[in-house]
């Protein structure tokens, strides 16, 4: 059973991780750029910032002897997320559209930082 302070955590843990591999998808992009090397330096800083956060949480998940199995993607609308806790598996089911605008909101919020 996941205690609600513990659920907190793992939905941030999940909304950096998910932010992590959205941006390392579209660094491959800027890399494209006419102007990367003013956007390069920018993704980069970015991209620590959150990488940190997300391996702070990481370890503080595994403290508490939780740790994410994987994702399963149920159709277009719901992913399923896998989660190993001291005392037994949970599924936690996401709607994929929230997850988005979720993520976009976190990347905002350390770009304005």
């Amino acid at each position: 059973m996941i205690k609600a302070d513990e659920r907190q955590l793992l939905h941030k843990y999940l909304l950096l991780e998910l932010a992590v591999k959205s941006l390392q998808v579209d660094y491959n992009k800027l890399e494209q750029f006419k102007m990367k090397i003013v956007f390069l330096p920018l993704m980069d800083s970015l991209l620590k910032e959150l990488r940190q956060e997300y391996f702070d949480l990481k370890g503080q998940l595994f403290k508490r002897r939780i740790r994410v199995v994987g994702w399963k993607r149920v159709d277009d609308y719901f992913s399923d997320v896998q989660v190993a806790t001291a005392g037994n598996d949970v599924i936690l089911r996401y709607a994929n559209q929230a997850l988005k605008t979720q993520v976009e909101k976190l990347i905002v919020s350390y770009v304005k930082k």
